[in-house]
């Protein structure tokens, strides 16, 4: 969905933006000092670099993902999602299948197969989180997760096919709610959509029942 953005909101949501960069800003950042000794390698926070921490503190993420948000309506006009750029990416497979004639479809006519910067956004996620896990230390090919082999031993097969089950299921999901985790969850609940907030209390009632029954 693109939301358009006169001159007077775009002043409003920067100096909001600087606003509340410079107020929360250092209160956000300090509370990485708090950031579990699991999370750094068995080392004092203080004595590490936050670049090569395994995790970071989940208020400094969430406080910088609402920065990423505002920049997202500022420079584009659009909020953050993921799921879209995945509809993309199979309209163009099937671009090349079958011809031109797909983009003629009343789905790629909402959402063009195209490369734009939603789709890098996705790029740039998975590079993202290579190179953190590379600086970390803590990348790893990794089949079955520990928390699966706890409860269900090394079987890597059944492992696999859950979470391709799961992904199919979260991608239709998405597409019927028009926005994922992403689009619902972030951009939808910071501008106070009524449909966004009830996603996203499904996604956590959904997310704890599956976890209750597989876990």
């Amino acid at each position: 969905m693109r939301i358009p953005i006169g001159r007077q909101k775009l002043s409003y949501l920067f100096w909001s933006l600087v606003i509340f960069f410079l107020m929360a800003g250092p209160w956000a950042i300090g509370i990485f000092a708090q950031t579990p000794e699991a999370a750094t390698n068995g080392e004092p926070a203080a004595n590490m670099s936050v670049w090569a921490m395994r995790r970071w503190s989940p208020y400094v993420v969430g406080f910088f993902i609402g920065v990423l948000s505002w920049l997202a309506f500022l420079l584009s006009d659009k909020p953050i999602g993921v799921s879209s750029a995945y509809a993309k990416t199979s309209g163009m497979i099937e671009t090349k299948i079958r011809g031109p004639a797909v983009k003629e479809m009343e789905y790629y006519r909402q959402y063009v197969p195209r490369i734009d910067w939603e789709w890098m956004l996705v790029v740039g996620l998975i590079i993202g989180a290579f190179v953190s896990a590379q600086v970390s230390g803590d990348f790893r090919f990794e089949w079955v997760p520990p928390l699966w082999e706890a409860s269900f031993g090394y079987t890597w097969a059944p492992r696999l096919f859950t979470a391709l089950a799961g992904g199919i299921i979260m991608g239709i999901g998405a597409r019927w709610a028009s926005g994922c985790t992403s689009g619902h969850g972030i951009s939808g609940t910071l501008q106070l959509v009524v449909s966004s907030w009830i996603s996203l209390i499904c996604f956590f009632i959904g997310g704890i029942i599956i976890a209750f029954i597989i876990y």
